[in-house]
């Protein structure tokens, strides 16, 4: 008899269970689906054009501390939010070229055989992310994806019928694929963003083209120009550092030839000098700003361990260091000293580890993916996540009329700042320089230029 009421009694919650689902699919399930291998809830979100909050808030159980997706598991698929049309509704449409919808390539190696593979894996990871990102405000993307790799010919993922829809194409990572994605480009009038470190010529007569690419002597000549802007008034201290690798003697070289143009005076001591000596280089009466002509770590650690030392029997003597973007790599142990010395440090890249948009960058990273990123500077998947924001966001408010000027795009970076200039009669490319630094106040700041 008790045995008869225990299934009399499950059969009652089953019964309660199903009509409650039953009543939530005549409202918002579209279906239920069965998570296959190797999904995530950023694909199957992306999938059946969902944002990945809603999809959480159908499936409430993802919200449980140490939740996995499993093989096998069923989940609540609901029918996603009425879109929004921001396009006919902020900005009318004579004014602004705008497009409800974008199509986005990307060719570039996705695959895991080697480096190459796995960091552009990362990268276009950190596409999709600012495409969910952007779908969630209204803005609709397809995204149409080509393994190029480097042994790769590229035209024949030219000819496939995607290919020629695109308003953007993402890539290529190999110098050789430029010149036949360049021509395609002009045919069918699609915006290039080239990413990488690779020679494009024709970005001096393609103006379909972007780069984002910066050469060293680009930026050492950028470097120094913001140098000499931002220290006037400094006295310029050079320390020999007697590193017979290094090739920071370029920068340091061009600095002083500058100075020199200028008038501008500057003082030379050595990390082997003596006290008395080394003390002589600095001034008592302006600032000081110490540069080294090395970015490795244990000449940077002797360097401090020499100018805490003058510093104690020259109280009162004020000292700023301008490093290198090496540096970065370091902070985690230098962080003190570079408060401490005011430290400037030029790149085109930075982020901020204590700041709100890199945690969540990187938590949603770890949701959709379950793993870490890379370690590397700059990260992939920022760097991905930061040119599709700026060029979609671009392309979505100014249409083919697009030029990646600076202010144009309103588009805050999380790592990445990028701000084009046009080259001749040709395309764009990526000026943007920036100062990280080090205040004594413990603060971070970045200066952009």
């Amino acid at each position: 008899m008790k045995r008869l009421l225990r299934y009399f009694l499950a059969l009652l919650v089953l019964f309660c269970t199903c009509n409650s689902i039953l009543a939530q699919t005549k409202s918002n399930i579209r279906e239920m689906h069965k998570v296959k291998k190797k999904e995530t809830i950023f694909g199957i979100a992306r999938d059946n054009g969902l944002t990945i909050q809603e999809l959480i808030d159908a499936n409430p159980e993802m919200n449980t501390p140490g939740y996995e997706l499993k093989k096998g598991n069923f989940i609540v698929i609901p029918y996603p939010k009425s879109k929004v049309e921001p396009a006919a509704k902020v900005v009318p449409e004579k004014t602004v070229e705008k497009k409800s919808s974008i199509r986005l390539g990307v060719m570039l190696p996705l695959h895991n055989e080697n480096g190459d593979g796995r960091r552009m894996v990362e990268y276009y990871r950190g596409v999709l992310m600012a495409v969910d990102s952007l779908k969630h405000a209204g803005l609709s993307v397809d995204v149409f994806a080509w393994n190029v790799s480097e042994d790769a010919n590229i035209t024949k993922f030219l000819n496939d019928k995607n290919a020629s829809t695109c308003d953007i194409i993402i890539g290529p990572l190999y110098s050789k694929q430029v010149a036949p994605l360049a021509t395609f480009a002009s045919k069918h009038d699609i915006k290039v963003l080239i990413p990488f470190s690779i020679n494009a010529p024709e970005l001096f007569t393609n103006s379909n083209l972007f780069q984002v690419y910066q050469s060293p002597t680009d930026i050492n000549e950028a470097t120094i120009d913001k140098f000499l802007q931002r220290f006037a008034g400094y006295n310029t201290v050079i320390i020999d550092c007697n590193d017979t690798t290094s090739k920071k003697g370029v920068f340091t070289m061009g600095l002083r030839r500058r100075m020199e143009t200028m008038g501008r005076e500057y003082n030379i001591t050595n990390l082997k000098s003596s006290e008395p000596y080394f003390a002589k280089a600095f001034s008592k009466n302006k600032p000081n700003v110490v540069i080294l002509n090395t970015g490795r770590s244990p000449e940077l650690n002797l360097a401090f361990a020499k100018l805490n030392n003058f510093s104690v029997n020259n109280p009162g003597v004020e000292i700023t260091m301008f490093g290198y973007t090496e540096w970065m790599m370091y902070t985690k142990y230098d962080i003190d000293n570079y408060y401490k010395y005011n430290v400037y440090i030029p790149a085109t890249f930075y982020l901020n580890p204590l700041s709100s948009s890199t945690d969540r960058i990187m938590t949603k990273y770890r949701w959709n993916f379950h793993t870490d990123m890379m370690q590397a500077l700059p990260r992939f998947a920022v760097t991905g996540f930061d040119h599709a924001m700026f060029f979609l966001k671009g392309f979505y408010k100014q249409g083919k009329k697009f030029t990646g000027a600076p202010g144009s795009v309103g588009y805050i970076p999380v790592q990445t700042p990028l701000k084009f200039e046009k080259i001749a009669n040709g395309g764009y490319r990526n000026t943007s320089l920036l100062f990280v630094h080090y205040k004594p106040t413990h603060q971070i700041e970045t200066i952009n230029y």
